[in-house]
């Protein structure tokens, strides 16, 4: 009696390790594969987000549709770090292939509309640009204006959707700020 009854334990307890163990291959399948976890540094996307933000990036959002403006993306860019690796940045897409984007006089124009742009931290946008936005690529803006190294910048540029890891989707801290990105 007392054998069927710790065959049955351990039986219990490989069963519950084998679901810890399958659970624990799942998750990291899921993290490698379709998100990656990043903390925001810099304030170049204001009020949106801020430094030290922990985010999700969906890595798959991608693989059969194409960014949108308004997006929150982040791309590989050939900016360096303090180690002289290639940083990635966070940036709004607000021109897409094909988009005539302008901007003069502090206002951003896109297609000859005045862009509504409620999430930006200042009403003012500097630089002067005329373009219209090439086939695979995007233009990209924080939304801290004044701070933010963006497509403005010749040494970032428009964004090659190639070069687009993912699209933000989470912030899971602070907190008291958990939620969708948008």
């Amino acid at each position: 009696m007392e054998g069927n009854i710790l065959k049955s334990k351990i039986i219990s307890k490989t069963i519950e390790w084998g679901k810890v163990i399958t659970l624990a291959v799942i998750m990291g399948l899921i993290v490698t594969y379709f998100i990656i976890p990043t903390v925001v540094s810099g304030e170049s996307m204001y009020p949106t987000l801020n430094t030290e933000d922990y985010l999700i990036i969906n890595k798959i959002a991608y693989k059969n549709n194409h960014p949108n403006r308004g997006d929150i993306v982040v791309f590989r860019s050939e900016l360096k770090d303090i180690n002289g690796v290639n940083k990635s940045l966070i940036k709004r897409i607000i021109g897409v292939p094909g988009d005539h984007i302008v901007i003069k006089n502090g206002d951003v124009y896109i297609n000859d509309q005045l862009s509504n742009e409620p999430y930006i931290n200042d009403s003012y946008t500097d630089g002067y640009i005329d373009m219209v936005i090439p086939k695979g690529y995007y233009f990209a803006m924080g939304d801290n204006r004044v701070v933010s190294k963006d497509s403005r910048d010749s040494e970032v540029g428009v964004i090659s959707e190639s070069d687009i890891v993912g699209k933000v989707n989470l912030r899971l801290f602070p907190l008291d700020e958990i939620g969708t990105v948008s």
